[in-house]
């Protein structure tokens, strides 16, 4: 009987690519009983091949892995070498700023995350059927910080890991960070007049409204996953995230091939609503689905209708998700306006592992105010809801 003191090997890799696709994803799936997409192989290495996730970009792949005595992945990190902060999703210019005022330099940095994807996931990804799993667990921890100290870089970052493995990082002396989103819950709903009957009377009647504006402007929805999925689908859709993302960010992450290989590769994982006018698109969103949660991830559009990107965001959302048997849909970071359409605050976590003691003690004494502040936040969001008394009881 294995007893966890089988011999290991914890290595680095820069592709993706280079490692068992089968293994990723056994410590993937296991790790991720939502069957979260984003932590799989395919996904990954949809970034790393389509060239969105590249050295040039600021994202430099540095994927740590432990293999067990037999060569096989036991445990595996997604990780990356950051020369900016973009594409995170937890804002820390304010730190980068007052590290290299003191002298310091902020980058690069090590970032354990999803590129461009602030779903909350397992970032520890390890295989439950491995021997030693708590020592795989350790050895993932103990690589991430011997590799941050050996490449002598500021700071470690964890974003978006699970409360569990928050939790454990702390235990570990990882700094913890706080701030929310907004997820919508399916209450046994078997239609989304059964959605809105759960709603107080006022905002009932704001989201038949913008939806009935939204029919009245000639606009049609349609979900596409699977097979219905066709390249001109993704030509329209990149033309609507390219134009959204110039104007409003000024750097699109994802190129066409992105969307080309994701199609190929896993598509019933994912659904692109599509909005259009007279059989023309105008306006998309992409969502990713795991097992009982639809994930929203990516939004364009190349006209401007009233209500439309609460249409093919939030409600063409919900109404899958219910459609569909899904438990959830998470609308990702931002927009109190989600809160108004449905959605709930949730907290959300990151961990910090920074090695200069005076920097490590600033960010702590800041993240100490940041939580009381995000803790009273949360209070008031969650009196906001716009659910009946009743549901919110039940």
């Amino acid at each position: 009987m294995p007893d966890g003191n089988e011999p290991i090997t914890v290595k680095v890799v820069s592709r993706i690519g280079d490692v068992d696709a089968d293994e990723w994803d056994d410590c993937a799936t296991q790790s991720a009983p939502d069957g979260n997409p984003s932590v799989g192989f395919a996904f990954l290495h949809a970034l790393e091949e389509s060239q969105s996730v590249r050295r040039e970009s600021g994202w430099q792949a540095q994927h740590l892995v432990v293999e067990d005595a037999a060569g096989r992945i036991a445990g595996a990190v997604p990780m990356y070498l950051k020369s900016h902060s973009m594409g995170e999703y937890v804002f820390d210019y304010g730190w980068a700023n007052a590290f290299e005022r003191a002298g310091g330099n902020y980058y690069p940095k090590l970032q354990v995350s999803v590129p461009f994807t602030p779903v909350t996931g397992p970032r520890l990804l390890v295989q439950p059927n491995a021997a030693g799993v708590e020592a795989t667990r350790a050895a993932l921890v103990a690589g991430m910080i011997e590799w941050t100290s050996r490449n002598d870089l500021s700071s470690l970052h964890v974003t978006f890991p699970t409360k569990e493995e928050a939790d454990y990082l702390e235990r570990a002396d990882f700094l913890i960070r706080h701030n929310h989103q907004y997820h919508w819950y399916n209450r046994g709903y078997e239609t989304f007049d059964d959605f809105l009957a759960s709603l107080n009377s006022r905002k009932r009647k704001m989201i038949r409204r913008e939806r009935r504006k939204v029919v009245e402007a000639g606009v049609e929805m349609q979900c596409l996953s699977g097979d219905a999925l066709k390249s001109e689908h993704w030509d329209a859709f990149y033309r609507f995230y390219t134009d959204t993302y110039d104007r409003k960010w000024g750097y699109p992450y994802l190129t066409r091939e992105f969307f080309e290989i994701i199609s190929d590769t896993m598509a019933n994982n994912v659904v692109l609503v599509l909005a259009s006018t007279g059989g023309l698109p105008i306006a998309g969103a992409l969502n990713l689905k795991g097992n009982d949660t639809l994930f929203g991830r990516n939004w364009g559009c190349i006209a401007d209708y009233k209500f439309l990107h609460f249409e093919t965001c939030y409600y063409c959302a919900i109404e899958y998700a219910i459609d569909n048997g899904l438990a959830r849909v998470e609308a990702g970071t931002q927009g109190p306006h989600k809160l108004q359409r449905g959605y709930e605050p949730v907290q959300t976590r990151s961990a910090h592992w920074i090695p200069d003691p005076g920097f490590r003690e600033a960010v702590a004494r800041f993240l100490t105010e940041e939580r009381r502040e995000e803790a009273t936040e949360m209070g008031y969001l969650e009196h906001e809801t716009p659910y009946r008394q009743d549901v919110r009881e039940s």
